[in-house]
């Protein structure tokens, strides 16, 4: 499958999880199923401070130890896994040598990434890594020479996990004998427990018998208080503001850090984001914050924490970490100098395109793309951003594949947008606020003209000639099998949207229009459309990358609005908690029905988030979380579901890649909306639900432990 078809089956399993950061080294009560967990003593520690350091981690340490006698000695060879969303976790591997006697190495993880460069290293008949892959974790256990794992502690429960990767077939007496071979050589061992991750290796937990402990992974997302989302750092002022506060308008300043009771569905330019409930990491404004390089984190109960709540009110730094957050404040003085000296480069948009005309059936708009040379993939879809936006061309590109559902769907290209404002004056308005000392100057002035302004847009005509062309459009190609009207969704696409340098994720708005209703109800539809061009929000975003706010074009993409749904979510086409590439995976999120929708989730509301490793054999799911809107055991999306987005996932992956994937050794991925409806590719019902993509853009990453130096 793409990169990870040929992915190397020998790496540390990920596992999206979050916890507090650990020092304690006695177990607390035992919250998992099966035995009572022991109390757990240090014993003597095999290393020395000179081979540890004062932290239990040194370039000197040993390439293994054969036993583990204390904390020292497990941080010594373990690290901070793969998966960074990891907090206050330490991970290191194990090999179990079944043809040595069962010798058993609890290998160097600092310098050992993965099992196999561990055992090729130290190991000798140790053939090559595809072999490798084969015969030491889908291979039963007569072919198999090696038990691999790894054994995790989560400070914040304290809790010691032995892990395998999820796709590992071992079988229950297999594991029973890694599992006690470890208990009887490390300090943890009386607390040792099994954490299946994966859904069969959850199958394989029920089969173990009760001298081996499972903690579940909804037990261990219990116990989570801090979730690390985009790792960076940033001063500001730390400030409370609910979630209805945000999403009504109330005016936040760009230099504060917010706390939030809640996540809301957008946020405009802020420092930095500290949100008392957890978030998705696909959610709107976890992607807003990643886009700009905003330290974004999880804390429940925040505003009591006393880490935070000494500084409220205060000018503070914020740092987010993988394991930890740091709080620690600062003068005003100090906050301003580094908001100059990390202030964003100026970001210039392409003009766009005032010259053509017509609506276009969404597979015109980029043709032929599967055709042309890799090298010249790039080029072709930015040429079309000015004319139609990124998410039409996006979306053109994967309508000619065949291999992707996508509805069908038609182009209003950018000549109309800017039609309609020099039509109405609307530009010569933006002029006269722009150069309006207190607009420019006071940001509540700012927020009400841009609402007095939006108002006139509303009241606006639209190009008869437009009118003509959507009523012959709509009435040859979009009317249901009953001969009506179908409803339509009429969906921004911009020339400052899912780019390279201005994601600027959520920004604008998409309506639907019914001409079953009344032909108003188009009009109002596109004019609500363009009008988000000139939210408070949207305007600040731009203003704060010094964006000509006259230089935004908005093209229309046009298809017939979902009914019905089943299901809705939002996926990405590789692993986004290991951005090192060894454990490719596809990361899924998605909810029940329409109404709660996974990019503007409702409080409360949880969803079933998994890690589909596609492609490795029987596809194994590593569930993160489950969906409270549907009956506990269940899964928001059947098997065959599952399958058949995973297969969509994979060519969209490998569609885009030579056009967005900056190197064959950088990690890439599309950020991928869909949805499950029984409606088929023109809005008519279907007896069952058929999978639909909605679109797919470049998916920025979690970004990297660094100061906010990011331009986007």
């Amino acid at each position: 499958m793409g990169n990870w078809k040929h992915a190397k089956a020998y790496r540390l399993v990920v596992l999206i999880l979050v916890s507090v950061f650990f020092a304690c080294t006695t177990q607390k009560s035992n919250t998992a199923t099966g035995p009572v967990i022991g109390t757990i003593v240090e014993g003597t520690c095999a290393l020395s401070t000179s081979d540890t350091g004062d932290s239990g981690a040194s370039s000197d340490a040993p390439n293994y130890l054969s036993q583990i006698g204390c904390m020292s000695d497990f941080n010594a060879l373990a690290s901070v896994p793969m998966d960074t969303s990891l907090s206050g976790a330490r991970s290191g591997k194990v090999v179990l040598d079944t043809s040595d006697d069962n010798a058993l190495y609890f290998q160097n993880s600092q310098k050992y990434k993965l099992h196999f460069d561990f055992v090729s290293s130290n190991l000798s008949g140790v053939g090559a890594s595809s072999t490798f892959e084969q015969t030491q974790y889908y291979a039963p256990e007569s072919d198999r020479r090696f038990l691999l794992g790894a054994v995790t502690h989560y400070g914040g429960p304290d809790i010691w996990a032995l892990e395998l990767a999820a796709y590992d077939t071992m079988s229950p007496a297999m594991l029973a004998k890694l599992f006690h071979a470890i208990k009887a050589n490390a300090f943890f061992g009386p607390g040792l427990r099994f954490h299946p991750t994966s859904q069969s290796l959850e199958t394989t937990a029920k089969k173990l018998d009760s001298s081996i402990p499972v903690v579940t992974t909804t037990e261990l997302y219990g116990t989570m208080e801090y979730q690390p989302l985009v790792l960076a750092s940033a001063m500001g002022q730390l400030r409370f503001f609910t979630s209805a506060e945000v999403q009504s308008g109330t005016f936040i300043p760009y230099d504060a850090i917010v706390i939030l009771d809640q996540a809301p569905n957008n946020i405009s330019v802020v420092a930095g984001i500290i949100s008392e409930e957890f978030q998705s990491p696909l959610s709107h404004i976890n992607v807003l914050a990643s886009n700009r390089g905003t330290p974004n984190m999880g804390l429940k109960n925040a505003r009591i924490n006393p880490k935070v709540a000494p500084y409220i009110g205060k000018w503070v730094e914020l740092k987010v970490h993988s394991e930890d957050f740091e709080i620690t404040e600062v003068s005003a003085e100090a906050a301003a100098k580094y908001y100059e000296e990390h202030k964003p480069s100026k970001v210039t948009l392409d003009p766009f395109d005032t010259q053509v005309k017509g609506l276009w059936n969404v597979e015109d708009v980029v043709p032929n793309y599967a055709s042309l040379p890799n090298a010249s993939k790039r080029t072709a879809i930015s040429e079309k951003v000015a004319a139609f936006g990124g998410k039409t061309v996006n979306y053109s590109v994967m309508a000619q594949t065949g291999d992707i559902p996508v509805p069908k769907a038609f182009a209003i290209p950018m000549y109309y947008y800017d039609k309609f404002m020099r039509d109405n004056g609307l530009y010569d308005l933006i002029d006269s606020l722009m150069l309006d000392h207190e607009f420019v100057t006071n940001p509540t002035v700012r927020m009400e003209e841009l609402r007095k302004f939006r108002n006139k847009l509303m009241k606006g005509t639209l190009d008869p000639e437009l009118q003509a062309l959507l009523k012959s459009k709509l009435a040859s190609d979009y009317t249901g099998k009953d001969g009506k009207p179908i409803a339509m969704r009429f969906r921004t696409s911009t020339n400052s949207e899912d780019l390279d340098a201005f994601p600027c994720a959520g920004c604008y708005e998409s309506h639907t229009g019914d001409p079953g209703v009344c032909w108003d109800d188009v009009l109002n539809a596109i004019r609500l459309a363009y009008s988000s061009t000139w939210l408070f929000r949207t305007y600040e975003e731009r203003d704060y990358y010094g964006v000509d706010q006259k230089s935004v074009g908005m093209a229309l993409l046009v298809h017939h609005t979902f009914q019905n749904e089943t299901a809705n979510g939002v996926a990405v086409t590789n692993n986004p908690f290991d951005s090192s590439g060894a454990n490719p995976a596809l990361y899924v999120n998605v909810e029940y029905g329409g109404d709660a929708e996974v990019v503007h989730l409702p409080a409360g509301v949880t969803t079933d988030q998994f890690l589909y490793f596609f492609g490795t054999p029987n596809n194994p799911i590593q569930t993160i979380s489950s969906s409270n809107l549907i009956p506990l055991g269940t899964t928001v999306l059947t098997k065959a579901q599952t399958y058949t987005l995973g297969t969509a996932l994979d060519v969209i992956h490998d569609l885009f890649s030579p056009a967005y994937r900056k190197s064959p050794t950088t990690w890439y991925a599309m950020d991928v909306e869909f949805k499950f409806a029984p409606v088929d590719a023109v809005g008519n019902k279907t007896t069952e639900p058929q999978l639909w993509v909605k679109q797919a853009r470049p998916y920025p990453g979690r970004g990297n432990e660094t100061t906010n130096t990011s331009n986007d």
